[in-house]
């Protein structure tokens, strides 16, 4: 949102009237406040819109839930509500020049485990947890509709600032605690939040629909490559090791799990977490999005890192 200010588009934020609004305090930003959850309203509430101020050129559809107390809500805020919003933009006539989804490698679930190659839009999605299934709906979905202008992003692990699951693993670390799952070789991918921005505006420019990209910075890091970094960024604290075996921190989630939904909360760790904690190949093939977008990842994990943490440090945060 804020590069789309920067580069003097008129810009909406579409916004539930629960969400915060914390980091959108920009006076450029309109607010539109919109109902997923409920067909009609959401009608209701866009037909509104366009005939105040006309209908989008682009959509940048990146709500969702990644932590959900039911499983049963992945299906219902990812897929569904992604359908009614596309359905509904169908029937008004506002279907944007493009409507950009901001999915995740998590659909394609844990393929060439054993031979770690990396995943390429070829293969068959086989995602094993609630939210992958989810937004693989979602995306089959948009797929099916006839020249519905889709694009589709599919970052690897996610971090920057104002993440809050990385943040997790920082003040661990702070507090001199390190924590590594499984014994079998892990390679891991991430994208830094910027690097997903220079893709999607890339994709405006090139005109690109009906299309998916896989986002990384490129390069395949070992398990302990992302908390090392941290380290070195927080002065080099000493920390304690632990490496947690799989069916340890397996039982753990599930306990967390049944923990959280006992008090209507949502956990960091649950069953969701403890299969993407166990996948061990996160390779993906950046070819397509680097060839026909032009996309060049501005940052490797050692410079987002640096720039995430003195962000943390800067708010506050550690």
């Amino acid at each position: 949102m804020e590069e789309a200010v920067r580069r003097q588009f008129g810009v909406w934020a579409g916004v539930r009237a629960s969400s915060s609004r914390e980091y959108l305090q920009d006076s450029r930003i309109h607010f539109l406040e919109l109902d997923f959850a409920h067909p009609d309203k959401l009608r209701a509430q866009l037909s509104a819109h366009r005939a105040a101020n006309g209908k989008f050129d682009y959509v940048v559809h990146c709500a969702g839930a990644t932590k959900c107390v039911d499983k049963e809500d992945f299906n219902r805020v990812n897929h569904l509500q992604t359908r009614h919003f596309a359905d509904a933009l169908r029937e008004l006539d506002m279907v944007p020049r493009q409507f950009i989804f901001i999915s995740t490698l998590s659909v394609f679930g844990p393929i060439h485990e054993q031979d770690y190659t990396p995943i390429t839009e070829h293969d068959t999605p086989m995602p094993d947890t609630a939210y992958g299934l989810s937004k693989l709906k979602a995306e089959q979905y948009l797929q099916s509709l006839p020249g519905f202008p889709y694009v589709i992003y599919r970052p690897t692990g996610v971090y920057g600032p104002r993440e809050k699951d990385y943040f997790l693993m920082a003040k661990s670390i702070r507090q001199h605690t390190d924590f590594s799952v499984g014994f079998r070789r892990q390679d891991l991918t991430f994208v830094y939040v910027k690097d997903i921005v220079q893709a999607v505006f890339l994709g405006i420019e090139k005109q690109a629909v009906r299309r998916a990209y896989f986002l990384a910075d490129g390069k395949v890091y070992r398990s302990r490559a992302f908390s090392d970094l941290i380290r070195k960024e927080l002065g080099n604290p000493f920390v304690i090791r632990l490496k947690c075996p799989l069916i340890v921190l397996k039982v753990v989630s599930l306990l967390a799990e049944q923990w959280a939904k006992r008090r209507n909360a949502t956990s960091t760790l649950n069953s969701d977490k403890y299969r993407i904690m166990k996948q061990r190949n996160w390779q993906c093939d950046i070819t397509p999005t680097v060839d026909e977008l032009g996309y060049r990842p501005a940052y490797d994990l050692e410079r987002g890192v640096k720039e995430t943490i003195a962000w943390y440090k800067d708010k506050g945060w550690l």
